[in-house]
């Protein structure tokens, strides 16, 4: 059974209501004009299922009407469906429509299964007009792509990716040197001896991909990975007019952020490569490392750093660079969040299966590839979410957003709920003991729970304290222990005063 046809069971007809998958037309005078912006929409999306003699009530349920003659309509849908002036390509074979009876009455309706269209099949349009003819689908149905979108599918159809295009009137000099050597330092360490390490910097820089001798004059000039990768911001914004990368650290609720990197602030040269680098070193700050000896040496690694840096490498690689609001990373207090302009080019659901590797960038993967970063076999994703179940945080959530495109991963660092009945045998096991709390209760680790104990027993009596004398007390940093302390407001074991830089804390007394 496909895909599809689990999607549309005739044995589960009166449980079924209309979403982003499932289409329902009443068809009584013939084919409804609006079926062939559905077929445009699901073969532009994820598939569908439009069924024809059925009309949808007010509370979204399904009610038969029946096709008064199937065999006609059939015809007619075919002859439509095969006419290159009407729809630009055919994805459907003879399998893919099927007629049923339903009912005491028997009513006939018409069961059409879309499938999803291959990249290079996108956009599929209708009416021969492909700015006006293409539709994708959402909860509220279908609607008109805009000409951005439908630019980015026709983009995406070509096996040569966006960025090996050669920037022709582009000098070897806009590229920025200093990051051109930092990622040189960082191959030539990762991989000593390699071929590439004796180049001169320009036939390096061509070796990479990130330059290319043109065909317009037969110098070599950057190629579009190249500038992203190498280039300083205002010479990329040349060449990508919405090119922006974004770092947010929004760990105190009382700021609206702790910690940003912007690459148009121009304290910095802006790319892609210092980007990456700067932002990991972030991201990775409060990643608990265990002791561990590998041929004398500490190893600082963990299969946490390794799926951050596969995370943030393919957030990088899988950008629409052509596209709205940018790359922005988000640190939270319990999640973060990695959102790219551009949609899942596998689609979401191969994305988290992996095995199956397309990448927007593929230049931009060669170079992260080089020096470790990034999994070619598109194995990475899937490697995220099993170093997630290993941590037992909750799973991580991949989201995809259209007008404007935009894929987003969610990484939660939340440990699972257990379930109910488990529930004494794990607080049992974790060391976890109940706290009372104002609106309820929170379950603490038996860990939080000594630095708990630890700043109420350092708090004198009716005596205001600022934060930062807590965190040689409690063993943390600064934003952790903001995070202890408003935790602890909440659950009523203190107080506090004040708002942001000037916030003051004293022990509950009535507690």
């Amino acid at each position: 059974m496909s895909i599809l046809e689990k999607t549309f069971d005739l044995s589960q007809f009166d449980e079924y209501r209309e979403d982003n998958r499932r289409e329902v037309k009443k068809a009584e005078g013939g084919l409804p004009v609006s079926l062939w912006d559905t077929y445009s929409s699901f073969a532009n999306c994820y598939g569908g299922v439009i069924i024809l003699g059925v009309k949808e009530n007010k509370d979204g349920s399904w009610r038969t009407t029946g096709l008064q003659n199937a065999s006609k309509l059939r015809k007619e849908f075919w002859d439509n469906m095969n006419n290159p002036k009407k729809v630009n390509i055919n994805l459907l074979s003879e399998d893919d429509v099927q007629t049923y009876e339903v009912g005491d009455n028997k009513d006939v309706i018409m069961v059409i299964y879309v499938p999803m269209a291959k990249r290079e099949q996108k956009p599929v349009y209708i009416n021969n007009d492909i700015f006006n003819g293409t539709f994708r689908r959402n909860y509220e149905g279908d609607y008109h792509c805009t000409r951005l979108q439908v630019k980015t599918m026709l983009r995406d159809q070509t096996e040569r990716t966006m960025d090996m295009e050669v920037l022709d009137k582009v000098p070897m000099e806009d590229l920025n040197y200093d990051t051109i050597h930092g990622y040189r330092n960082s191959h030539r360490s990762l991989k000593e001896g390699h071929p590439f390490e004796r180049l001169s910097d320009h036939e390096y820089l061509r070796s990479i991909g990130a330059a290319a001798i043109s065909e317009e004059d037969g110098k070599l000039h950057p190629t579009a990975a190249g500038m992203l990768m190498f280039g300083d911001e205002y010479n990329i914004v040349r060449h990508f007019p919405e090119y922006f990368l974004d770092y947010r650290e929004e760990l105190d609720s009382t700021t609206r952020w702790s910690d940003r990197l912007q690459s148009s602030s121009g304290e910095w040269s802006g790319n892609v490569c210092d980007f990456y680098f700067r932002v990991y070193n972030k991201i990775i700050k409060d990643i608990k490392v265990p002791f561990k000896m590998v041929g004398g040496e500490r190893i600082d690694d963990t299969p946490v750093h390794k799926a951050l840096r596969e995370a943030l490498a393919n957030c990088l690689i899988n950008a629409d660079y052509y596209g709205l609001r940018g790359v922005v990373v988000r640190k939270e207090p319990d999640k973060m969040i990695l959102a790219n302009p551009g949609y899942v080019r596998t689609g979401k659901k191969q994305m988290r299966l992996g095995g199956e590797s397309d990448p927007r960038n593929k230049a931009l993967m060669k170079m992260f590839n080089l020096i470790n970063i990034g999994e070619r076999a598109g194995s990475g994703v899937p490697n995220i979410f099993n170093v997630w179940a290993d941590e037992g945080w909750e799973e991580p959530v991949i989201e995809e957003r259209f007008d404007p495109d935009r894929t987003i991963l969610s990484l939660p660092f939340v440990k699972k709920v257990a379930e109910k009945s488990d529930e004494k045998k794990v607080a049992k096991k974790s060391g976890e003991k109940k706290v009372a709390k104002k609106s309820g209760e929170k379950k603490v680790t038996k860990k939080t729970q000594e630095k708990y104990d630890a700043i109420l027993k350092a708090m004198q009596p009716d005596k205001w304290h600022k934060a930062s004398e807590f965190e040689a007390i409690a063993g943390v940093k600064e934003s952790r222990i903001k995070v202890l302390l408003k935790d602890m407001t909440e659950q009523g074991l203190i107080e506090s005063t004040g708002s942001t830089k000037g916030k003051m804390y004293k022990k509950n007394n009535a507690n």
